[in-house]
């Protein structure tokens, strides 16, 4: 007698319905949304890994991605949000398969983060990929570079009079002058602010928000 499931793909399923203090109805379509997932994840870390796709170095852009990642489920675990967790990986998997290969420190992080929800198939591939047999769970969980994490640009909205007339894309350490600068030189804005002297207050909530007064 066969199984259509295996028991990673409900374990991922339950951890993925939503919030622990939430109730949620069951889904075969889920289970079978967290069954893709696996598989996805097996095409590209073994079926293609054991070939063309494997090694590499990681480019800065990667590297990037791979600790922001780190970070976040880290976060998310602690938090006990298993949920957003698994929604990360499953969109950082995505990435991965666009890659043209797969350096090995990217696959061990990448299979130590899936472990908690995935188990055995974690433990399968760090087998494959000569990471140690059977000893994933001992491996010491990967730690997030704060450097990489840093987000480099912030899009921030811009409301006039209290309505949102636009947004704009900002390196996040910006001077509040050169801010303003930008803003009330962005052409949509300029139809609703005549002129800087008609601006009465520029105020700047950093990272979240520029609100014109006019």
């Amino acid at each position: 007698m066969g199984y259509e499931f295996g028991v990673d793909t409900f374990r991922l399923y339950e951890m993925y319905m939503g919030p622990l203090e939430a109730s949620a109805p069951w889904s075969m379509e889920g289970i079978r949304g967290m069954q893709r997932f696996l598989q996805r994840v097996w095409r590209n870390f073994v079926d293609q890994g054991r070939n063309a796709k494997r090694g590499g170095q990681l480019t800065p852009e990667v590297e990037k991605i791979l600790h922001r990642t780190i970070k976040k489920v880290s976060e998310h675990i602690a938090g006990l949000r298993f949920n957003t967790s698994i929604s990360t990986l499953i969109e950082f998997n995505n990435k991965l398969v666009q890659l043209g290969s797969l350096p090995p420190e990217l696959t061990r992080n990448f299979l130590l983060l899936l472990a908690p929800f995935a188990p055995h198939i974690a433990e399968e591939i760090w087998e494959i990929w000569g990471f140690g047999r059977g000893d994933i769970s001992s491996a010491r969980w990967p730690e997030a570079d704060d450097e990489l994490t840093r987000e480099e640009t912030v899009t921030l909205p811009i409301q006039i009079n209290g309505k949102v007339r636009g947004s704009v894309d900002v390196a996040v350490d910006i001077e509040e002058g050169d801010l303003r600068r930008t803003v009330l030189g962005m052409e949509n804005i300029k139809r609703h602010v005549a002129d800087e002297a008609s601006v009465k207050r520029f105020i700047v909530v950093p990272g979240r928000i520029v609100n014109i007064v006019v």
